[in-house]
């Protein structure tokens, strides 16, 4: 951890048994907290491993976004010795997330009920693309579920067709529910010591996630329907043209549409009873479109942010992906940090949480398939704890090929502490799973 701090999920121990996005998204956050993530991986690796392009080195950037500070080993369920050992992972963790078919891993003894028996403290996440009742058996992708729950219906030109998300955003939703949903059942487990499942699912995080148009609907009976880019309770809240390309301008109330108007040299406008204030303006956008335009058309997007944000106006250029980089930059959030150390250091997108006392940390590089599964698979059977390794999360192959011990270091260089050599983690449990 970074200078000798250890992070607020410091010892705890997740078995990854999910696979993708959404679980693996969620491990990641975890071990970015300090969780020790065991990234269980069929014979054939995740998915993510072989989505090409782009890659780096090789391996497919999508796997290196949401990988970090894992370990990997290859456990084939059907092999009755590498069922075992999945099941005593499970029966050591503090956590299991998953997202099999509802009802898949029943048949390896990794179901809820199977593990939570020899493990009753056990957090067990369960993520499934549609819940556990009739939708059970519908597979869950996210392109499906943006389809399904509405969002598509509401992404794109009115007249045009419906569009997916740049992103598999339902998913990563899902994966944030997960890693709520985990953090909760955990505070809970403090105080009465019982573990619990955690169960979510793609189609419910969407509509929730829908938030002002879910409550249209629920609350007030209409359908909304997509509208492009426009806002369909606040106008100016758009995309409007410049002298060089479109610049978002979000005056969302009267005070911020003055103060648009100030900046514009047209102050009167704010005053005209047409525009005065916002049931006026979004009713009356086709009139006061053009009269924003003619002035923005003055001057380019970027000039046009500096003076309206530092009017306290809302806005912001339509980047690529390197502008928002670059503007994160601009604005001192360091948006790219380093995982893991030395060559197999790989450049990553910083977790978005600050914390004052124990700030996230990116110690292991996301794993090279089996990478450390002769040391769990070592442990797991009576051996040392994996997690005496590298500052860089090598296994025991690449340290001995190093010449190195077994025990591994922070990254400051310091030796990580001794740890029991029964393999469990900070709180042993015995055989039936009772802390």
């Amino acid at each position: 951890m970074t200078d000798g701090v250890r992070g607020p999920l410091d010892g705890l121990l997740v078995a990854d048994f999910s696979r993708v996005l959404a679980g693996p998204y969620a491990t990641m956050l975890l071990a970015d907290l300090g969780a020790d993530v065991i990234k269980v991986e069929g014979p054939a690796g995740d998915d993510t491993r072989t989505w090409t392009p782009p890659v780096r080195d090789g391996v497919a950037t999508y796997y290196l976004g949401v990988n970090r500070g894992k370990r990997s080993v290859v456990l084939d369920f059907r092999e009755p010795r590498d069922a075992r050992l999945a099941r005593e992972l499970a029966r050591r963790a503090d956590v299991v997330i998953e997202n099999f078919k509802p009802g898949g891993l029943a048949r390896y003894g990794l179901d809820h009920t199977s593990v939570s028996a020899v493990n009753p403290g056990v957090v067990y996440a369960s993520i499934s693309g549609f819940g556990t009742g009739p939708g059970r058996d519908v597979p869950g992708y996210d392109l499906m579920v943006q389809a399904i729950s509405g969002l598509m219906s509401l992404t794109g030109d009115p007249e045009g067709p419906a569009y997916r998300a740049g992103i598999s955003v339902f998913d990563v939703m899902a994966g944030n529910h997960a890693a709520i949903g985990i953090l909760a059942a955990l505070r809970h487990r403090d105080s009465t010591g019982r573990g619990q499942l955690v169960e979510v699912n793609l189609l419910s995080s969407a509509l929730t996630g829908l938030v002002n148009h879910s409550s249209a609907y629920a609350a007030g009976g209409t359908v909304p329907y997509r509208m492009g880019n426009a806002h369909p309770s606040v106008f100016p809240y758009e995309p409007l043209p410049t002298a060089d390309r479109d610049l978002i301008v979000t005056a969302a109330n009267d005070g911020q549409f003055r103060r648009l108007c100030e900046v514009l040299g047209i102050p009167e406008t704010a005053d005209d009873p047409r525009f005065r204030h916002n049931a006026d303006r979004t009713g009356r956008r086709e009139e006061l479109r053009p009269i924003l335009v003619e002035r923005l058309r003055t001057r380019g997007a970027l000039e046009w942010f500096d003076l309206l944000v530092a009017a306290g106006v809302p806005c912001g250029p339509i980047n690529t992906i390197d502008g928002g980089f670059a503007m994160a930059e601009r604005f001192g959030l360091d948006p790219v940090v380093e995982a893991g150390e030395g060559e197999r250091a790989v450049p990553t997108t910083r977790n978005p949480i600050r914390f004052s006392e124990t700030p996230a940390a990116y110690r292991l590089p996301p794993p090279v398939l089996d990478e450390h599964g002769e040391d769990v698979r070592a442990w797991l059977e009576g051996g040392p704890d994996p997690r005496e390794q590298t500052a860089n999360g090598e296994g025991a192959r690449a340290r001995k090929e190093n010449g190195e011990g077994p025990r591994g270091r922070t990254e400051s260089g310091e030796d990580l502490p001794e740890r029991p050599t029964n393999g469990e983690g900070p709180r042993a449990r015995t055989e039936n799973g009772d802390a």
